[in-house]
């Protein structure tokens, strides 16, 4: 397979190189920092990489937060979907 851009390093203005389905859980952090959330619908309770805790209000439908997560929480998360992008 033919990636043009192998070469080059990736910055946070750049495109996601992988991602994963989050599963809320109070106690334990994701597997990888995010550099951005998709969220949908629902909202979502996050720790932010500098450890600040917050609710990512139900924007309606699926929604992309660009934001670098350590933790999505069980507790104050409704949304039905949450995939972390790295």
């Amino acid at each position: 397979m033919t990636d043009r851009y192998q070469t080059l390093a990736a910055g946070l203005s750049s495109p996601a190189v992988g991602a994963f389905l989050v599963t809320p859980n109070d106690a334990t952090d994701l597997p990888e920092v995010t550099r951005a959330l998709i969220v949908g619908p629902g909202a979502v309770q996050v720790t932010t990489k500098d450890g600040a805790t917050l609710v990512l209000p139900d924007m309606g439908g699926n929604w992309q937060w660009d934001l670098r997560v350590s933790r999505v929480l069980a507790t104050g998360t409704t949304a039905t979907l949450v995939v972390g992008l790295y």
